[in-house]
């Protein structure tokens, strides 16, 4: 079976937050995604709610009828919101206030017993948790230990590999972190910087689960529309992963 395809909508917020109106609204967003095929819908909850909001949250819950994956750091009071929303995945990742975006990996191992405590919460509120780590053995190795289901691979170091060397040790340091998490027991999935010129290698690896992708997506849906931005990435990850 071929990996799955989570859309993340968190930069349609972003647009409608430029101007602090209702337009365009992730809602929307999430529905079109699913109309195109997605498997998933990833937002992300950040503490300073710079793009998704609460009552998208709230809202994503009530409309998403595929697997549902909030992004989220291991502040407390995120981690309560999260366990009394419920959505099908809470993916716990790091998050500092001056990034654009998701940058490298949460560090389970230095975060250990916060991890560890957000992670029996949101267990025990029956949801699936993941954590977006960068692909070391040791990393991949502490997270099945404090009980993540998953992990996503960070794939940030083949997204801006500038030569043919970088992109190999990529590919091989993914592949090996797959092995990793496969014989721990866990799913792995992968995310960050993937676009449709460069999905093809890492969807041919085998083990990936699901793929979290974002900005191209909707990039590219500015110019298609989303529901076919969202087959034409669901299409090249079948194809690469069948080759």
């Amino acid at each position: 079976m071929p990996p799955l395809l989570g859309v993340n909508i968190d930069h349609v917020a972003t647009v409608r937050q430029a101007r602090r109106t209702d337009e365009p609204d992730p809602i929307w967003a999430a529905v079109e995604a699913q109309l195109g095929g997605a498997d998933g819908i990833t937002f992300h909850l950040r503490e300073d709610r710079r793009h998704i909001l609460d009552r998208d949250a709230k809202l994503l819950k009530e409309t998403v009828s595929v697997n549902l994956n909030m992004e989220m750091a291991i502040d407390s009071e995120i981690v309560a919101i999260a366990a009394d929303l419920r959505p099908s995945q809470c993916t716990l990742v790091p998050e500092k206030r001056e990034e654009l975006t998701t940058e490298g990996g949460l560090d389970v191992i230095r975060h250990r017993s916060r991890v560890a405590s957000a992670v029996t919460t949101l267990r025990e509120a029956g949801i699936k948790v993941s954590a977006f780590i960068e692909p070391i053995g040791e990393q991949i190795s502490a997270s099945a230990d404090v009980g993540f289901h998953a992990v996503e691979l960070w794939t940030g170091a083949w997204a801006h590999a500038t030569n043919e060397q970088e992109r190999q040790a990529a590919l091989s340091t993914l592949s090996y972190a797959i092995d990793v998490g496969l014989k721990a027991g866990i799913d792995v999935l992968g995310g960050h910087g993937l676009t449709y010129r460069n999905i093809g290698p890492i969807a041919a690896l085998p083990g990936f689960t699901e793929f979290n992708i974002g900005h191209s997506i909707i990039a590219r849906a500015m110019f298609v529309g989303l529901r076919q931005a969202v087959r034409e990435m669901k299409e090249l990850i079948i194809r690469h992963a069948r080759d």
